[in-house]
């Protein structure tokens, strides 16, 4: 089969083409913009192979998606491509419409005008799998998981984005009857995350002797996902995934956010005993701060479809995965240095 993975150079598009071309035979087509969270650097490890090619194109040009389609002909869409962080979409929102919703219309026209030209036995085998975000469904009290069937109730406007590309799929479907999957997935982690992000911004700023941010009072509670074992679902999914259904994945794994902070002070006082700055442990540099807007209070997944119907459950747990992440960085700082542009440097986002 040949792929086409749209924001494949980013962190998720990047683990699930790496799993592509190191695990099976399939060919690969990476589709990505190169924005500030996008590397190809997260790809070296597979851009000398031949199954794999990239093409830099935004999902927002018709034009270049359409040639994209009619000159490399997929068998399988896997849309990744999105821009995914609350705190940029609470200062600018635009990008977030553009990409998220305009992105998405784009790259389905494009792909129901290629699937309604071929033949029959081809059309039959292509595929659209759509990536989205369990923060479609808002939050939950202190019981009870997302399903499948939970209601939309997006808080931010990132949620909001995405929420709308899930509906424009299915309408596309339902409408025009494009075969899809839909699949929304709890927060993932591990290797090649930008450094906005909860987890490595914790670790580079512990590293480096700086506050360790935490919203609120810490006690907003996420289910954590090993990014790999993500690759792997969403692979599954694409190439068996009943037509029009919608997966939720994720990997057991409810945590508070503080929680997560002092697992990685925990973890570094093992792995790196000499502290920068002179500080008598990493937890010192715990800074409490004002909370996010619309800050969601917990999200957590039910896997229970996903795991009876294709047979997929996680292989790390949280325990594992985030050694495996702290030690990851720890061997690759100079990937978090190449990373950081001028125009991020850790600094807090999202203040409204």
């Amino acid at each position: 089969m040949k792929f086409l993975v749209t924001g494949g150079a980013g962190f998720i598009g990047s683990a699930v083409i790496r799993h592509l071309i190191e695990d099976s035979d399939h060919e690969v087509i990476n589709l990505d913009k190169l924005t500030y969270a996008g590397n190809l650097e997260s790809l070296e490890s597979v851009s000398s192979n031949p199954r794999y090619q990239f093409e830099q194109v935004d999902i927002c040009d018709s034009k270049e998606v359409k040639r994209i389609f009619d000159t490399l002909q997929p068998d399988v869409v896997m849309h990744l491509a999105a821009e995914s962080h609350v705190d940029r979409s609470i200062d600018g929102p635009g990008d977030f419409i553009q990409t998220n919703i305009v992105g998405t219309y784009t790259l389905l026209q494009a792909a129901r005008e290629y699937w309604s030209s071929l033949e029959k036995e081809t059309q039959s085998r292509f595929r659209f799998h759509h990536i989205s975000t369990d923060e479609v469904y808002g939050d939950l009290e202190d019981e009870g998981l997302f399903t499948e069937e939970t209601p939309y109730a997006p808080s931010s406007p990132y949620s909001a984005s995405k929420a709308s590309s899930d509906h424009l799929v299915r309408a596309w479907c339902r409408t025009y009857g494009l075969p899809v999957v839909i699949t929304n997935c709890s927060n993932n982690y591990g290797p090649f995350h930008f450094p906005e992000k909860l987890i490595p911004l914790v670790i580079l700023n512990a590293l480096d002797g700086k506050p360790l941010p935490v919203y609120g009072d810490g006690k907003q509670v996420r289910d954590w996902l090993y990014v790999e074992d993500h690759a792997r679902a969403l692979v599954k999914v694409a190439l068996s995934g009943e037509l029009g259904e919608t997966y939720n994945i994720g990997g057991h794994n409810e945590k508070q956010n503080i929680e997560i902070v002092k697992t990685i002070c925990f973890l570094l006082e093992e792995l790196v005993p000499e502290k920068p700055g002179g500080i008598a442990e990493y937890q010192d540099l715990i800074t409490y701060v004002r909370d996010r807007p619309g800050h969601d209070l917990r999200y957590a997944i039910d896997a229970k479809k996903i795991q009876d119907d294709l047979g997929w459950v996680p292989k790390e747990t949280f325990e594992t995965g985030i050694r495996k992440t702290i030690q990851w960085y720890l061997e690759n700082i100079e990937w978090c240095s190449r990373v950081q542009d001028g125009s991020y440097q850790r600094q807090r986002l999202g203040m409204n």
